[in-house]
């Protein structure tokens, strides 16, 4: 089963990208050709809430079971996520770049909201490092854990569709889904949400056991 959803996702990715840069998009003014940056920026980020709502999880399920496995697995999937923030940062500021004239503007709440949930999360793991003690640091960073996501959502689910927006989907502006998102991007799409969500916990599979492991390394020297 390990093997199997694995090389799903590659297949899965591997097609979104073929299929992202040869299959035919509706020609929208502005647009353009850049709307095929649909198939990498709105999936990573698909990947990067998945993973931090496995972080959140996890560490509801440390402060209810005081498991020290479940702290892990709730670090781990917050640096996987955190992780995908760089590439969606990146392909959403190139997409600005072509569609909106600028890198990055200060007049759009969804793009500052990022800003403030990537500055959340970057406290969560400063915190984890100012303390010492790995009981009291699970605590610390699991309460934190809760209020990050609780901020995160705020920030980039709910403050942008409350105001106006050049995002598509928030301040009164209609979603993809509704205007330009056709059968033909569908196929490639979906295939991608599932794909990158897939590497996503492939890559936390992968640090949870280099996690326990060098866990296990430090209790041995000890």
């Amino acid at each position: 089963m390990s093997i199997l959803y694995k090389l799903l996702a590659v297949i899965l990715i591997l097609f979104s990208m073929v299929g992202g840069l040869w299959n035919e998009v509706p020609r929208f003014a502005i647009l353009n050709e850049s709307i095929r940056n649909l198939y990498f920026h709105v999936p990573m980020w698909f990947a990067l809430l998945f993973q931090m709502s496995v972080s959140l999880y996890y560490a509801l399920k440390f402060l209810s079971y005081q498991n020290m496995e479940d702290h892990v697995k709730s670090v781990c999937a917050a640096e996987v996520g955190y992780f995908f923030a760089l590439p969606g940062i990146l392909t959403g500021m190139l997409w600005a770049k072509t569609t909106w004239g600028t890198y990055w503007t200060f007049a759009d709440p969804k793009l500052n909201g990022v800003a403030m949930a990537i500055l959340v999360y970057t406290a969560y793991f400063i915190l984890r490092a100012s303390v010492e003690d790995e009981i009291k640091k699970a605590k610390l960073s699991a309460v934190y854990n809760v209020f990050a996501y609780v901020m995160m959502m705020v920030f980039i689910m709910i403050l942008p569709r409350m105001t106006d927006s050049l995002h598509p989907g928030n301040g009164g502006n209609p979603a993809f889904s509704q205007y330009d998102l056709n059968n033909d991007m569908r196929m490639v799409f979906y295939p991608a949400v599932i794909g990158w969500v897939l590497f996503s916990i492939w890559l936390l599979e992968i640090k949870i056991r280099i996690k326990l492991v060098q866990n296990k390394i430090n209790e041995y020297a000890e």
